[in-house]
């Protein structure tokens, strides 16, 4: 009975944490868009950059928050952070498809969720072993 109860807290912390990761995550992209969207607005730098600095503005993201996520963790780095990973696309894609009428999956998507959930994986592998001495 005990080790149940301390299964649903484990599990309960680590939905905690990868709500706190996602929230961070979130919190960096959009402060990082608009930094970009002025850089665009005021310099002469081309706007076809912004598909890859979007890429790396999500990743870099992903890697902060999953990172975040699982540095109170022991175990189980990468499949916490590529699920952090994962569930972090699914929210941009989610309001992307409830903004844009015409959105679509094309390769530059498939591009994205591919590297959000590596980010992920290698944010978890870092969060998990960096607290380790």
């Amino acid at each position: 009975m005990n080790e149940n109860i301390n299964n649903i807290k484990n599990v309960n912390n680590s939905i905690n944490y990868i709500v706190k990761g996602l929230i961070v995550s979130l919190v960096f992209t959009f402060l990082s868009l608009i930094i970009l969207s002025a850089i665009l607005t005021y310099t002469s730098i081309s706007e076809n950059i912004s598909n890859s600095a979007i890429i790396v503005i999500n990743s870099i993201s992903i890697l902060i928050g999953s990172g975040l996520t699982t540095k109170n963790q022991k175990s189980k780095g990468l499949l916490k952070g590529g699920l952090c990973g994962l569930v972090y696309i699914g929210i941009i894609y989610l309001i992307s498809s409830i903004i844009s009428l015409n959105f679509l999956l094309n390769t530059s998507s498939i591009i994205m969720i591919i590297t959000s959930i590596i980010s992920g994986m290698i944010g978890g592998i870092i969060g998990v072993n960096i607290n380790k001495k």
